[in-house]
């Protein structure tokens, strides 16, 4: 194992230098002795008046044996130079990471010993910074991570310093003993460290695969090998096409069985190995262009595939149909090879080829349509094994945002003779006649149970909200970005999944894992939705909405109708977390439509009236599916709205998944305002309950003019001078926005009773 000494300072340059020499011998063998020996030794036992008979057919063939190993001879010689060059470049990158570590190292303010120690440099500070920093308890901690930081580099260093010993070692080995002299110069030498890297953990794999114990040197050079290697696409097909899908899928099978048992340092050992071999499997399984100009199925894909570029992918996918539909299992637990394969990929940290993933969620559709109840689960299923292949590629889809919404777009992808349309998203999200049966969980004993599946939807539940957003899944507790803008591809996934979820207006029925990513989704689309709930422009159609999405340039949005807007909003708010951030992301886009209002309430005053009318309208709504939610709840309103409430944004920070950033001036008004939108929802219940006359639709309006109150003391309008002492016209202005946002939230929520079923 090199020291950090040595790695900085190691002369490279003797690697190219050796390297030329290595070249020079073959040019030498080529040139000089190769033609020398087949003119004047070999020639001579060709026939002809020199020469004739047994002894010379004997001496014919001992004399070829020997021209062949010259010609080998050369064949390894020009390979152990491409491995020197190979080794040169790797090393030299790999020194510059480890020389950057440093130099990060002393920048921060460390001093680096010639073992790659580090330690803080005091000379640098003064000395009371010093005696300060004597005496931090995290100094050591800080130190500790420079040193392994510098560590990690050198450790690099070393995986590839033993790959290229494996390939040194290997490319001097006769690899056919048919071609000249047992034991003699390898012909079928090869010039690609990688390669060889791969050909020498294959055989360990392959055992692995097996069910066979292996050493753990051996285990531990399977460990390097993927490690150092797993981003080079020539050792990953190497590898892949020496074990074939169905070895890989049993080596997965059985590393995650003995991931399972271990604990400890085993346990951490073999996650790595998982992990590196799934980011093997990415690396080789990687396709030129991507999926929107060149979609699977397009011509310019067949072109691809059936060129020599694409004969490890032609070849690999090819049997991979075939290996996963095959059960790996035992039959009362039935365990088919695209469940193993696709949970083995779900250990990858780095992304899927956008092509493949698309082929892959094809490829594991088509099973399902010709074998039904293939993904279903039997009892306690597989541990550690994703049961539904389908779902399983749709969560891989979503860590690769512009892969998901190509995958789920209804119109398709390519253009002209490459276009491919696809129906992935009626398939998944649709009911009845040609949409997917979700499969379920089968509990077998006295008597066989179905029950539903607690992990059903999850992937494609992050898939629609890659798709439609174009950013990864929100974590728990991760705000979201500023909403919009989004391209036409995302606009269209989102409009159609609203309008398919709304089929038969049964857009309150939402399953529960689609909830939360769904309105991560909705809350994206804010500008969208405020336009639509308050049936502002022509361009969205509202209330009955259009059937395309609108577009500008690159630019795009939902017009969906606004029942279905709101009765799909209802079902993801049966989820508290997720009605509580579109109740304060559509109040915070409200408020922000107000902010960029005039100066002056103008003629009419309609410049301020018009955002409050829309403010109205959209809380409103908003607070009619809060009520709505309510109402459905057995354990009480009181009890439902304090659920609702303890996911607010309250103004100290609270995180919330998923809200969106608008404007500061919005911020910083409803961190001013001091009425809590929970009470409205309750009030809004409470009226609905009772529904003493036709005036109760204007309960719970008290938020609402908390923020118009908070706008206009913002806006410099007193609004304590309860008569207007100071005649100020933007007084009356803002006594006009409340008459105007009271009308409006009246109105909306008398829509809201009808879309929603009320009346």
């Amino acid at each position: 194992m090199p020291s950090y000494h040595e790695v900085v300072t190691t002369d490279l340059s003797a690697l190219t230098t050796a390297a030329e020499k290595w070249d020079g011998m073959a040019k030498a063998l080529h040139d000089n002795v190769e033609p020398r020996y087949r003119d004047d030794v070999h020639g001579i036992t060709l026939g002809g008046p020199i020469w004739n008979g047994l002894s010379a057919d004997v001496a014919n063939e001992r004399f070829g044996i020997t021209l062949k190993e010259i010609q080998a001879a050369q064949t390894e010689a020009k390979a152990v130079a491409s491995l020197l060059r190979d080794a040169h470049s790797t090393f030299t990158d790999l020194k510059k990471k480890v020389e950057q570590a440093r130099d990060d190292a002393v920048m921060a303010g460390m001093s680096v010993s010639d073992q790659g120690t580090c330690r803080f440099d005091f000379s640098k500070v003064s000395d009371q910074e010093a005696f300060a920093l004597r005496h931090d308890p995290d100094l050591p901690e800080t130190e500790r991570s420079w040193t392994a930081r510098i560590d990690a580099a050198v450790k690099a260093v070393t995986d590839a310093d033993d790959g290229v010993r494996t390939a040194l070692n290997a490319v001097v080995k006769d690899s056919d003993p048919l071609h000249g002299m047992p034991g003699g110069f390898n012909a079928g030498a090869k010039g690609d460290v990688e390669v060889y890297e791969a050909d020498a953990v294959e055989d360990i794999a392959q055992r692995v695969a097996d069910g066979e114990k292996v050493s753990a040197e051996e285990m531990a050079e399977l460990q390097r090998a993927l490690r150092d290697n797993h981003d080079d696409q020539a050792f990953g097909q190497e590898l892949l096409r020496d074990l074939g899908p169905n070895a890989t899928i049993r080596l997965g099978n059985e590393l995650n069985e003995r991931f399972q048992d271990a604990d400890g340092t085993e346990r951490l050992q073999l996650a790595e190995v998982e992990r590196n071999l799934a980011n093997t499997m990415a690396t080789a399984t990687a396709v030129p262009g991507g999926v929107k100009d060149m979609p699977p199925g397009s011509p310019a894909f067949h072109a691809w595939v059936s060129s020599k570029d694409g004969t490890f992918y032609r070849a690999w996918t090819e049997s991979l149909k075939k290996e996963g539909t095959k059960n790996f299992g035992p039959n009362t637990s039935p365990l088919y090879g695209y469940q193993s394969y696709v949970s083995l990929m779900q250990h990858a940290d780095q992304d899927f080829d956008d092509q493949f993933l698309y082929d892959l969620g094809e490829q594991t559709i088509r099973a399902e349509k010709e074998h039904p109840g293939i993904y279903e689960k039997w009892g306690a299923g597989h541990q550690g094994i994703e049961t539904d292949a389908v779902d399983g590629v749709l969560g891989l889809l979503s860590r690769n945002p512009d892969a998901a919404t190509a995958f789920l777009d209804p119109q398709g992808n390519g253009s002209g003779a490459d276009h491919v349309g696809n129906d992935h998203l009626a398939y998944l999200l649709g009911d009845g006649d040609g949409a997917r049966e979700w499969p379920r969980n089968t509990i077998t004993g006295y008597a066989v149970t179905t029950l539903d599946d607690p992990t059903s939807r999850m992937g494609l539940g992050a898939a629609l909200e890659a798709a439609t957003t174009g950013h990864e899944p929100l974590r728990e507790n991760e705000r979201g970005g500023p909403s919009g803008p989004h391209t036409p591809a995302q606009a269209r996934v989102m409009q159609s999944t609203i309008t398919l979820l709304d089929d038969g207006s049964g857009g309150e029925d939402v399953h529960a894992n689609l909830r939360r990513p769904l309105g991560h989704a909705l809350a994206d689309y804010a500008a969208d939705n405020h336009a639509i709930l308050a049936e502002n422009g022509t361009k969205y159609g509202s209330p009955h909405g259009k059937d395309e999405i609108w577009t500008d340039g690159d630019e795009a949005g939902v017009t969906v109708g606004k029942d279905s807007l709101l009765r799909v909003m209802r079902g993801v708010s049966s989820d508290d977390q997720t009605y509580a951030l579109l109740q304060d992301t559509q109040r915070q886009y409200a408020l922000d439509r107000l902010a960029h209002a005039p100066e002056s309430g103008g003629p009419g005053n309609d410049a301020w009236k018009n955002p409050a009318r829309d403010l109205g309208a959209v809380t409103g709504a908003m607070n009619s599916i809060g009520s709505d939610v309510i109402l459905d709840e057995r354990d009480g309103r009181v009890s439902a709205a304090n659920d609702m409430a303890k996911y607010a944004y309250h103004g100290v920070g609270a995180p919330i998944t998923g809200l969106p950033v608008i404007g500061d001036t919005a911020q910083r008004l409803v961190d001013a305002a001091t009425y809590e939108w929970s009470k409205d929802v309750a009030d809004a219940a409470e009226s609905q309950a009772q529904e003493k006359n036709s005036d109760h639709y204007a309960s719970g309006t008290t938020g609402t003019y908390d923020l118009i109150d908070r706008w206009a003391e913002d806006r410099g309008v007193d609004i304590h001078d309860e008569n207007n002492a100071k005649e100020d016209p933007d007084w009356d202005a803002w006594q006009a926005m409340r008459d105007e946002a009271k009308q409006s939230y009246g109105a909306s929520r008398g829509d809201a009773a009808v879309y929603l079923g009320w009346e």
